[in-house]
Parts: structure tokens; sequence; C-alpha cells
């Protein structure tokens, strides 16, 4: 479940970056290995946050390493944060964007992620999501969504 504001009872475990990749009007989606936590299911390039590493800076290596897409900090565009929880674990996620030109060669890390599609919205709505991640999408491309 995810809120716009922290419940009284939130409490925050770590920041987890994630990342609409723009091109073309699709974005990327990964599909997590079985193995992984929320294995099989798609999400957005994302990670955890190293300590008090910037939240931009978490989003740029993140991306680099699970994509092999390396842009500048520049060009990342912050889009907004959610309190996340799930199962026990709260988390606070931070949205971030970049619209690329051109379609980047994307090479998966291979282990965490099995396979990449772009995708419209639609599309992505329609696919097994990492928990959450449809909100989210229906929050950045806003689509009807209700936050507690």
């Amino acid at each position: 479940m995810i809120f716009k504001e922290p419940p009284a009872d939130f409490e925050k475990q770590s920041d987890v970056v994630g990342c609409y990749v723009l091109h073309d009007g699709r974005f990327l989606m990964l599909h997590r290995h079985a193995h992984k936590s929320n294995g099989n299911t798609w999400g957005l390039p994302a990670g955890k946050r190293d300590g008090t590493e910037p939240l931009a800076e978490a989003m740029r290596r993140e991306l680099r390493e699970e994509t092999g897409i390396d842009v500048p900090g520049s060009t990342l565009a912050f889009f907004d944060s959610v309190a996340v929880r799930h199962v026990g674990h709260d988390i606070e996620y931070h949205m971030f964007s970049v619209d690329l030109r051109s379609r980047p060669e994307v090479r998966l890390s291979e282990t965490e992620h099995r396979d990449f599609r772009w995708v419209t919205p639609e599309e992505a709505l329609a696919m097994p999501l990492v928990h959450d991640q449809d909100e989210c999408i229906r929050l950045f491309f806003d689509k009807t969504v209700l936050l507690q």
C-alpha cells in the first residue's frame, strides 16, 4: 500500500529509488529473476539507496548497474516520493524520470533481471508487477489513483 503522507506508525527501513526511462511514448520495464524478492514480476530500474548517498546519485548508480544506461545527473528529473508499506516493511520510494531522444542499448544485470520491454502505461498495467508498481505508474502518468 502506498501513502502520500506516511501513517503515524510508519517506521522507514530504507530509501528506494526508481526511474521511468522514457523514449518515444514508452518506458523501460525490467523482469525480475524468480529467486529475487518480488520474483517473476516487472518493475522499473530501481534499488536501495546506499547510506546517505544523494538520491539522484543512487538512481544513476542503480540505472547503470541494472541496465548499463549511464545518464548525466542533470537529465534525471525528480517526480515524487511516497511511503510504501508491504509485508511489514516500510520504505520511502523516490521516483525519477529521464526522457531519452534515442533508444539506448540495454545491458541487463544477469544477477537481477532476465528480460526487459519498452511499454506503454496501459501495457505495463496488464503485466504482473512488483508490489504497488501499478499505483506508482498511475500516479506518474496522471491516471486515476487513490492514495491513502
